[in-house]
């Protein structure tokens, strides 16, 4: 059956004109929203991203099919940061589900990093000697195409409140654990209150050191950097790390800026992982301006991954060696504490794999 189309926006001057100006006033209301409001207003339709962005479908190899298992979720605050009329957007080719995702890769599978074997108990995955990731939730307040964890049974093995004793049994009943990694979906999506509540347990544990937050928060939705999560990290005992993801200079706009500035006031250490993606970043320029960018705001640039190979991903990989040499070429500009370490991640190992030649 032929991909189903659906109808291209109005590319007449008026109807672009008219577009342009309720988009402005959206915009100006949205910005005064929330941060669960602005998560709620979220693009979760191919058609109206589009639309926003002034492009036509009928350009654009999109992909309904692609969202019936990873559906489309874009916050308007990473929409806004996207050129628009411009098809190949660095950042608009992270959200937009396209048909070469129905495309199976060889080596592509639904578990790539060996999260299933490593479920040392619901909730906790022990994979590395001294660190235990604690799976939060299985929302993400956007879906990024390239995601590892697509395709995670989030169901069965999410911290959900009723296994949380467990899990923080588990780290109390292992003293090598010296560090507990918050990851999903995304840990800054729990409420202020179940967030203390969390970090507040874990603080109890006398050979904990750090806890480390994944988040993409500051970047795709920064209003979630507000006071009250502020005051609920400023709680804790231990050392708080917090590990960004952002690929692109372009997600790095005046709000995200401001969401740095937040953590940075707070002696939050900040650092940024990347993932390499072909017809996104894999350019020497890009990952300098990047690397850039990030320190100017306080954030050390930390991993650049390879692409984990998750199924539905494979038309993002960029070949080791053509990594390597863009490695190369930002080692040639870029000071030494610039340049993130390019890593990949292999089932069973015992830690990152760092890629050199």
């Amino acid at each position: 059956m032929p991909e189903q189309r659906l109808p291209a926006p109005d590319k007449s001057d008026q109807g672009q004109s008219d577009q342009r100006l309720i988009d402005q006033q959206a915009e100006t209301i949205h910005f005064t929203k929330n941060w669960q409001q602005q998560l709620a207003d979220a693009f979760n339709t191919i058609e109206d991203l589009c639309r926003y962005l002034q492009l036509s479908l009928e350009d654009l190899p999109v992909s309904v099919a692609a969202t019936r298992n990873f559906p489309l979720r874009v916050p308007l605050s990473f929409a806004a940061c996207m050129e628009k009329g411009n098809p190949h957007d660095s950042l608009l080719r992270q959200v937009l589900p396209v048909n070469d995702e129905l495309l199976a890769y060889p080596g592509f599978n639904n578990d790539p990093v060996g999260d299933l074997p490593a479920a040392a108990q619901t909730g906790v995955l022990h994979k590395y000697y001294g660190r235990a990731l604690f799976i939060n939730t299985g929302s993400c307040a956007i879906n990024c195409r390239y995601c590892f964890r697509r395709n995670f049974p989030y169901s069965d093995l999410q911290l959900s409140k009723q296994k949380e004793d467990a899990a923080i049994q588990y780290i109390q009943e292992n003293p090598d654990i010296t560090e507990v990694i918050l990851s999903g979906g995304d840990p800054l999506l729990l409420n202020d209150a179940r967030l203390t509540r969390l970090l507040q347990k874990l603080d109890s544990i006398d050979h904990l050191k750090r806890i480390r937050i994944h988040s993409r928060l500051p970047i795709v939705l920064p209003a979630r950097i507000t006071d009250e999560l502020m005051a609920a990290l400023a709680q804790s005992t231990k050392q708080i790390v917090i590990v960004v993801h952002c690929n692109h200079a372009n997600e790095i706009n005046e709000r995200v800026i401001a969401a740095f500035a937040a953590l940075n006031n707070h002696r939050i250490t900040l650092l940024n992982q990347s993932v390499l993606l072909k017809g996104v970043n894999d350019d020497a320029e890009v990952l300098c301006q990047l690397s850039e960018r990030l320190f100017t705001h306080g954030i050390l640039p930390y991993y650049l991954h390879l692409l984990d190979k998750a199924t539905g991903t494979g038309h993002f990989e960029v070949p080791e060696a053509q990594a390597l040499l863009i490695m190369k070429q930002v080692q040639a500009t870029l000071p030494g504490y610039l340049v993130p370490k390019l890593v990949k991640e292999q089932a069973g190992a015992a830690s990152k794999t760092y890629v050199s030649s």
